[in-house]
């Protein structure tokens, strides 16, 4: 059996365990989106989660949804990520960003008053907390076909500044409702053109962002994120049939690009889940915390069962900042405090104390 804390190659990085540090939003970039200096001391103080998937980060302010997460377009922003990278760095961490544009997950409030795009002009029955409170979602703009090369290139114009401000590479957010998942669930998608339709054609955009961004910055650098049949948001994939041809298409056509993980959010157990890691042939992260807290009897049934070959963890990571090394001694583990988790300050943030400065 492998164990937990055996080393892996992942893609461009050698990590020192099979568990990695979940995106998690935590809603506090400062202005112009940008990451604050408590973001430089919240990741360097995870660095020992070997790999950190980053908070979503809109690749552009048009796919912007939540109030003060970070973008990765402006130079501003691309300066605060590279004290980010540098500070996980010096840790010995590696770092990527989760590239999250929402498209109708979003409320114009929360960016400057910008229109949302979408595959098609469906609203979800959703509200969208902003400054002024929760408000009803809008009915977002389809997007044009010629518009989609445009939405591509921004995509590409992030991962580039990733790269550009010091971090190790970017996971590609194609889950839990947003963007490039409301164009491959048909509850999101009515399109006639090429981008809609038929399995291929709902996954020919995802396709197309994960091969502009390997050509931009390599294979090795970029992971990607699904979530099929999650149903969340307003992406509804409730035909089995149609979510197995769906995401067997999209795996099939990313396959060959050689990424360096595909991160899958669903049940490890599930033959649909181990039908995709067959067909991806590359490392596969097992994201199951979205229905209970990942604790480390469960990271290790996962390894242990040869089900994945990593594991995303959240929760844990967010009031543990030495959660390796509690885990590996079997110390006792600070409890997350939900009420902290969006928005605020240092509370919650940076103040989750290591058994170090426990014991002093």
């Amino acid at each position: 059996m492998t164990d937990v804390f055996e080393p892996i190659k992942v893609g461009n990085w050698d990590l020192p365990q099979r568990f990695v540090m979940a995106p998690l939003t935590r809603n506090r970039a400062g202005a112009g989106q940008v990451p604050r200096d408590i973001a430089v001391d919240y990741y360097a103080q995870r660095a020992g989660a070997g790999l950190i998937v980053t908070e979503g980060t809109q690749p552009s302010a048009v796919g912007q949804g939540y109030l003060d997460t970070p973008g990765m377009h402006s130079p501003e922003q691309i300066e605060g990520w590279r004290a980010v990278a540098d500070a996980v760095h010096t840790e010995s961490g590696r770092i990527v960003v989760q590239l999250m544009h929402v498209g109708r997950i979003a409320h114009p409030d929360n960016k400057n008053g910008l229109e949302s795009v979408a595959p098609s002009a469906i609203g979800i029955d959703q509200q969208t907390v902003t400054a002024n409170g929760k408000q009803d979602s809008v009915i977002p703009r389809a997007l044009e076909t010629a518009e989609i090369a445009t939405v591509v290139q921004e995509f590409v114009h992030a991962a580039e500044s990733a790269i550009a401000a010091g971090l190790d590479g970017v996971e590609l957010h194609a889950a839990n409702g947003y963007l490039l998942h409301q164009f491959l669930a048909p509850s999101a998608n009515e399109r006639t053109d090429k981008y809609g339709g038929s399995p291929e054609n709902r996954a020919r955009f995802s396709v197309e962002v994960a091969k502009a961004v390997v050509d931009a910055i390599g294979a090795d650098r970029v992971g990607i994120r699904i979530s099929p049949a999650h149903n969340v948001q307003g992406a509804i994939e409730s035909d089995p049939d149609d979510v197995a041809a769906t995401y067997g298409t999209l795996v099939d056509a990313i396959a060959p690009l050689g990424l360096a993980y595909l991160s899958i959010l669903a049940d490890p157990q599930t033959d649909l889940f181990q039908d995709l890691r067959r067909r991806f042939g590359g490392p596969v992260i097992a994201n199951t915390g979205f229905s209970r807290v990942t604790d480390l009897d469960e990271v290790k049934e996962i390894i242990d069962g040869d089900l994945a070959e990593l594991v995303a963890v959240g929760r844990q990571f967010i009031a543990n900042p030495d959660l390796v090394k509690r885990w590996k001694t079997g110390a006792e583990l600070n409890a997350p405090d939900g009420k902290t988790f969006y928005g605020g300050g240092v509370e919650g943030y940076t103040d989750y104390p290591t058994l170090e400065q426990q014991s002093a």
